[in-house]
């Protein structure tokens, strides 16, 4: 009977590996073949570690094809490819600090170099002579799939020629930052990218990389290593190399990689940890490697902050735009700082793969400012009395019926008169980006919209105290306060407008845009044609179509000669206008690139002024603005409560760091305020 057990405990191993190796080899072709997973990083890991686990009790029960023999890798790679110099290859994990003690013990005396784990896309960069070769992925390891001319439109910031003579190679990792992420997915929610590092790889797999390039779907190479003809170098002059340290000792590495996870959330792209490899080249080059990873590096894999709780319920809110996204209720728990009570579960199609059910005790995921999540469902806690998620078919505002869209089968309204949509679109064009009626809440415009008060963008001009008067709960104070803010409001301008109105596809940059693009009045971007649109820098053919459409709308057009009638103002503002450089003068701001972080107060009044304030009037001072420090920053404009990453980066890369006061003179010198 022992010898039965055993044969029957046997097969069960085998059928079981052989299920594993599947799946992860199946994750592996969606990411690596269209830069989509249906699955988070965590559940990912989990499935490959159960994996080698089971292989490594049962080496003899392995197939030959199985994932772990070789790098992450699509099965087949279907474009043009080319062989690479040296394998690219994968790293081991760990996940301990002892693990990571016992990786540095294996080389006594030895220096290691520690940098963060960007979570994106390895690319190798070739050139010849000084001019880019080609530009591969890692593909297989040893062969790589060739994307030059995707690569010379969606990585904007990779110099085609070098001052280098002979072959230049330079390994890194193409990512996408977060603000890049955000700001696409704003302007296309009818096809949101799920996460930046899927936004990464499918990037480079779209087949028309000019239109994605114009759409937004940029991207940052960041190199971490480079050989001339053969030779460990430099990164080249123009090309930006990854943050690193050279560390002594065991204690050192973990205390650099400390430090990078304290920092992480402050950074504008994600990194999933930190990579420890020998920092001599020829000591790299003798460790040697295994058949997918070298045995002179390692990566340290920080886990994402998660806690359990239970998913008690879901919703399904209807957008300003229509789309009907689904929100969880649970119970609350205390995560990434913060209480969490709603969190989001993406898209239907997320909400089917991963099987999430009401009722489930869930992972609840944050990191830094992202909204919450449910990274996974622990289904071994369930009793039987979950319930299956099923998606509306009919909105649930009008009951009009939802239209199914894209990839993540995502439910959209397409009635434009839907209740939740009007109400959705009042409370955007009173936020903070576009028309700041401070004191305007989002409680009395839901009542005074489910009243009928409240129907297009115009009727807030016309309340009175007096109206407001005959509500319940409403005093003369609060009523004239209203009605004070929503005056005040009247004077946003074009820039402000463009974003109150909620155009599709089209986000504050677009609105930004277009009034650097000259345009003067909004009757000039209303009889603007999609041709003479998308001829301004980066506004792509769809952006331009939306944006004509919205316009061509006749309730629009009524909506625009209405708020003219009530004397707010749709024309550009001076802060908002194309930057003079010659007007700024010899300001030290001229020319130089910037990064602005931390809390800043006007000098004369003390009032707070909003990180977009501070940058319109930076940018009048002809200065350029980015999202992230890197070598190309000029300054760090620091404002107040700024967080160690970005200054303790700054001063790595001997980029000077601005007080604000300093900045204010600056500004004071150039004329702008």
């Amino acid at each position: 009977m022992a010898g039965v057990s055993d044969q029957t405990s046997t097969a069960a191993v085998r059928e079981r590996i052989a299920e594993l190796a599947a799946e992860v080899q199946r994750l592996n072709d969606a990411y690596y073949g269209s830069g989509d997973t249906p699955v988070p990083d965590a559940d990912y890991d989990a499935l490959k570690d159960e994996l080698a686990a089971l292989v490594a009790e049962h080496p003899e029960l392995e197939p030959p094809d199985s994932p772990l023999r070789r790098v992450n890798a699509p099965s087949e790679l279907t474009g043009p490819t080319i062989r690479h110099a040296r394998p690219m290859l994968s790293l081991a994990k760990a996940t301990t600090e002892d693990e990571v003690r016992a990786f540095c013990a294996r080389f006594p005396g030895q220096p290691f170099r520690v940098s963060e784990k960007l979570d994106g896309l390895s690319l190798s960069v070739v050139y010849r002579d000084g001019r880019l070769d080609y530009v591969a992925t890692r593909g297989t390891g040893a062969i790589g799939e060739l994307v030059t001319d995707k690569a010379r439109h969606v990585i904007p910031g990779l110099p085609q020629e070098i001052g280098l003579p002979g072959r230049v190679e330079v390994r890194g990792e193409a990512v996408m930052l977060r603000s890049t992420w955000e700001a696409y997915n704003a302007a296309h929610p009818d096809r949101p990218l799920t996460n930046p590092r899927n936004g990464a790889a499918g990037t480079l797999m779209q087949k028309d990389a000019q239109a994605a390039a114009a759409a937004g779907r940029v991207l940052r190479f960041y190199a971490f290593g480079a050989d001339v003809d053969g030779e460990p170098a430099d990164v080249p002059d123009g090309i930006e190399a990854a943050a690193q340290v050279v560390c002594a000792d065991a204690d050192a590495v973990l205390e650099a990689v400390r430090e990078i996870g304290a920092r992480r959330d402050g950074l504008d792209y994600d990194i999933d940890g930190a990579v420890v490899r020998l920092h001599d080249p020829a000591a790299f080059d003798a460790a040697g490697f295994n058949s997918a990873e070298p045995r002179g590096a390692i990566a340290f894999k920080y886990p994402p902050e998660e806690k359990l709780t239970k998913l008690l319920a879901v919703e399904w809110p209807v957008g300003k735009i229509g789309r009907v996204a689904p929100r969880a209720r649970v119970e609350p728990v205390f995560v990434g700082g913060v209480t969490v009570e709603h969190i989001t579960l993406h898209n239907p199609r997320l909400i089917r793969e991963r099987d999430l059910r009401i009722g489930d005790t869930v992972a609840v995921v944050r990191r830094g400012d992202v909204i919450p999540f449910a990274g996974r469902s622990i289904p071994e806690d369930r009793d039987g009395t979950e319930q299956v998620i099923v998606p509306p078919t009919h909105c649930p505002s009008c009951g009009s019926e939802l239209e199914v869209r894209g990839t993540g089968e995502e439910r959209w309204c397409v009635n434009l008169q839907c209740p939740a949509q009007v109400t959705r679109r009042l409370m955007h064009w009173a936020s903070r980006p576009a028309a700041d009626m401070e004191g305007v809440g989002d409680v009395w415009i839901e009542k005074l919209a489910d009243d009928g008060v409240l129907r297009r963008r115009s009727d807030f001009y016309t309340l009175t105290v007096d109206r407001l008067l005959g509500y319940e709960r409403m005093g003369e104070v609060s009523a004239r306060n209203m009605v004070d803010s929503i005056e005040r409001s009247k004077g946003l301008g074009l820039r402000r407008a463009l974003i109150g109105l909620a155009i599709p596809m089209a986000s504050e940059g677009v609105a930004k845009r277009l009034c650097l693009a000259g345009y003067e009045r909004i009757e000039d971007v209303m009889d603007a044609s999609a041709e003479e649109l998308v001829a301004i820098r980066d506004i792509g053919p769809k952006v331009a179509e939306s944006v004509a459409a919205f316009f061509a709308r006749e309730e629009i057009r009524e909506e625009i000669a209405e708020l003219r009638r009530h004397g707010v103002v749709l024309d550009v503002r001076d802060e908002d206008r194309p930057v003079d450089a010659a007007a700024a003068g010899d300001s030290p701001l001229k020319g130089k690139t910037v990064v602005i972080t931390g809390a800043f107060a006007d000098p004369r009044s003390g009032a707070k002024v909003s990180r977009p304030d501070v940058t319109r009037l930076v940018e009048q001072a002809a200065a350029v603005t980015a999202s992230s420090v890197s070598s190309a920053t000029d300054y760090l404009l620091a404002g107040d409560n700024v967080g160690a990453s970005k200054t303790s980066k700054a001063e790595k890369l001997g980029v000077q760091v601005v007080s604000q006061d300093e900045l204010w003179r600056w500004l004071a010198e150039a004329g702008v305020v």
